[in-house]
């Protein structure tokens, strides 16, 4: 699903150059599950950054889906990250001023889907993360578990192949951390590609695969579990 070579990301300003990745060699495969582990500042968000087209490599290759993505027009970028990839951040990123149901029917309209199967999905998506009775709510009227549920049940609604999740669990406590990692678990078993960024041995031991950066390098890998 992913391969990259030799990658690398630059951040220039007038006086100062700062190399965030300096070559990274990566492959994902399909129905995998990566966990991105490293220092703070080491590269572990840019990089990600880079795999969800939100950001573009100074040099390099990236291969998404067999598709060279440094070929494709802005457009095609842009639908391509729509129709394929998921995002959960750290900080829930959702719209106070929407309510839940709303903040996770947004990708869908952005989508162009029919109401109709926009309620359906919003509904199944909902259910299953155990939010239904608080769809009508505003996100400052829940936990910090909560408002990750809903940021789960936005970036899965979509379906996407690839789910790219940065810190999922790093403004939770235990409790609402390991409900989190479980619906990733879960995910991952029914087929779903996840790239996980984490300081936490705990959720990396969830995936299959962890790669470990430093200085905006790949140091090593070892697989965590079959």
């Amino acid at each position: 699903m992913i391969e990259t070579k030799q990658l690398k990301k630059v951040f220039r300003s007038s006086d100062i150059e700062t190399v965030a990745l300096a070559g990274i060699n990566l492959r994902v495969e399909e129905g995998e599950f990566v966990s991105v582990m490293g220092p703070s500042g080491c590269g572990k968000t840019t990089l990600l950054n880079l795999l969800g087209m939100i950001d573009t490599a100074t040099s390099g290759n990236y291969r998404f889906m067999g598709k060279d993505v440094f070929q494709l027009s802005e457009k095609q970028i842009t639908r391509m990250r729509k129709q394929n990839i998921g995002f959960v951040f750290q900080n829930f990123n959702l719209i106070e001023e929407l309510s839940i149901l709303e903040n996770i029917e947004l990708p869908l309209i952005y989508q162009g889907v029919k109401k109709s199967e926009r309620k359906k999905r919003v509904m199944e998506v909902i259910d299953r993360l155990e939010i239904t009775h608080r769809k009508d709510l505003l996100p400052v009227q829940l936990s910090g578990g909560q408002q990750q549920r809903v940021a789960v049940a936005r970036a899965i609604v979509t379906c996407p192949r690839l789910l790219l999740a940065d810190e999922p669990t790093g403004n939770l406590d235990s409790m609402h951390g390991e409900e989190v990692m479980n619906i990733l678990d879960e995910l991952n078993k029914e087929g779903m590609t996840i790239v996980m960024v984490t300081h936490s041995h705990h959720d990396a031991s969830y995936s299959r695969r962890i790669v470990h950066l430093f200085d905006g390098q790949i140091i090593n890998e070892n697989l965590n579990r079959i």
